[in-house]
């Protein structure tokens, strides 16, 4: 199951890079994350991990399995039955810079939990990419 969701804000393609991809700071500016604990050290790479405390969900340790710099990063967190793949792009446009957020849900539980959090699901990418929008473009 994949869900999505874009959002153009008025901001450099950096400034939304520098907010996205600093997890760290995510509960910060954003109520669907309670807590994030970074488990390596220095920038995000392939092969980071990090534990994120989510509300109404359980907590997922995060792999970054791709990284293209200032554009996009991808990690996935798995549990017995289900691997869950984010995804964060950072585009620039002549509107605007358009932050994409993408949840891919896959595996034999994958279909069930995807049905079962639909609307939790939904709800949480819209509200991520419209709270960086409102910190991207202060």
């Amino acid at each position: 199951m994949r869900f999505e969701h874009a959002v153009t804000i008025q901001a450099s393609a950096e400034r939304v890079w520098a907010v996205f991809s600093d997890v760290e700071r995510w509960p910060e500016w954003t109520p669907t994350v309670e807590s994030v604990e970074r488990l390596d050290e220095g920038p995000l790479r392939p092969g980071s991990r990090t534990r994120i405390r989510q509300p109404k969900l359980p907590v997922a340790v995060w792999e970054v399995t791709r990284l293209e710099e200032g554009q996009y990063f991808e990690w996935t967190s798995t549990a017995p039955g289900i691997r869950t793949t984010g995804g964060h792009r950072v585009t620039s446009t002549p509107e605007g810079t358009v932050a994409t957020a993408t949840i891919v849900q896959e595996g034999p539980l994958g279909w069930l939990f995807g049905k079962l959090y639909a609307g939790l699901t939904r709800r949480y990418i819209a509200t991520e990419t419209e709270k960086l929008k409102e910190l991207a473009e202060r």
